[in-house]
């Protein structure tokens, strides 16, 4: 046996094992990494609001405080605002449902020529299986879902931790990240967080003008419709739909089509066909032109990104895609090299060179246009 042969076994085995280990602490870490990722692009958010507190002579720890203290309270007053409006109309509801139970089942007995009454609905109801199933699933899911929400609460309140410190300590992090590098290093580093803040600053300017734009939408409709609670819908639609990825357009439909509900079970129907028809709006002309101005990015790349985002992960990765993607190319834009384009009249969606025309001579067309700058603009018929 070669004297080599064992070491490298060795250290094939060793690498293997540290491989090993390095998959199994990612797995076990994905979750706090995702964590520290959301806060790292909610500090690049608050960065230029700190900065610009910071630079009148506050402390950046007092500024980053007092800044997540302003978006805490606006956050809890809304939610207070809304869940007092949604139990009273839960309420209203509740005490209505016979009278929608009858007014469904006397539509009912008229199309379909039946006979149907409430005592019948109600024993069918009450004595199915799958109502007792749901109730036994439900009676021992609430450990499930108690333990859902603690971790949802711990989750969030890492993610506040850390966006905290980023913040606050954005310049020490900074320099110590510098501090590791060579001059040369540090002004891209320096460089590319610039980039980073700005593009967040962009994508968040552009989330807030589509929340803006599907709050007046919705709230012109609700007045139309006699819908109470108009403007704290609107801000709802407009807030839930914009910063709350892939679900959020149908939890921000939902509580409109509810009180709708209350008002007349038509109006419901309304709610949602404006709901699906805005969408289709917003996904194919208001945002990727909201975007590309904003981010900077094409609205083919920035549709493409939320996909790949939220393939990869989820709807965090929709969340951050179009910011880290219009950094992305912002930074390796400087590092592009570009060149003159050439004078052809395929360029600018002109005709095809002429059918026949031998290979030969169209490269010495091609070589001719190169030197003399001009080329051939008459062309042929194609």
């Amino acid at each position: 046996m070669p004297g080599w042969l064992p070491r490298a076994m060795v250290l094939a085995l060793a690498l293997y094992g540290c491989f090993r280990l390095g998959s199994w602490a990612f797995d076990q870490l994905i979750g706090l990494l995702i964590n520290i990722l959301i806060a790292f692009f909610l500090a690049l958010a608050i960065e230029p609001a700190v900065s610009r507190m910071a630079a009148r002579g506050m402390r950046r720890g007092l500024a980053t405080f007092l800044v997540f203290l302003g978006v805490l309270i606006v956050g809890v007053g809304f939610v207070v605002l809304l869940g007092s409006m949604l139990a009273g109309q839960i309420v209203n509801m509740v005490d209505d449902f016979p009278q929608y139970l009858d007014s469904v089942i006397k539509w009912v007995n008229q199309t379909f020529h039946t006979e149907l009454s409430r005592v019948q609905v109600q024993d069918s109801v009450l004595h199915s299986d799958w109502l007792q199933r749901y109730v036994q699933n439900s009676a021992t899911g609430v450990l499930d879902v108690s333990t859902t929400v603690l971790g949802g609460l711990f989750r969030l309140l890492t993610i506040f931790l850390f966006s905290f410190y980023f913040a606050a300590d954005g310049p020490r992090l900074r320099r110590a990240l510098c501090s590791v590098l060579p001059p040369a290093r540090q002004a891209e580093v320096l460089r590319a967080w610039e980039l980073a803040v700005d593009k967040t600053g962009g994508y968040i300017y552009s989330r807030g003008l589509m929340a803006l734009f599907s709050g007046m939408a919705h709230y012109i409709l609700l007045v139309f419709l006699g819908v109470p609670y108009a403007p704290a819908l609107a801000v709802w639609v407009g807030l839930v739909s914009q910063f709350i990825p892939t679900i959020g357009t149908y939890l921000a439909g939902a509580l409109p089509m509810l009180i709708a509900f209350t008002v007349n079970p038509w109006y419901a129907v309304w709610v949602l066909g404006f709901v699906v028809v805005y969408q289709q709006f917003e996904n194919y002309v208001l945002q990727p032109k909201l975007t590309s101005k904003t981010v900077d990015i094409h609205p083919a790349v920035a549709f493409g990104s939320v996909v790949a985002g939220t393939a990869l992960l989820g709807a965090v990765g929709a969340l951050i895609a179009i910011p880290a993607v219009a950094t992305l190319q912002a930074f390796l834009g400087a590092y592009v090299r570009r060149y003159a384009v050439t004078d052809d009249p395929r360029m600018h969606g002109g005709h095809r060179p002429r059918r026949g025309e031998p290979v030969l001579s169209r490269l010495r067309r091609a070589a001719g246009r190169g030197d003399d700058g001009r080329g051939d603009r008459a062309g042929g018929p194609g």
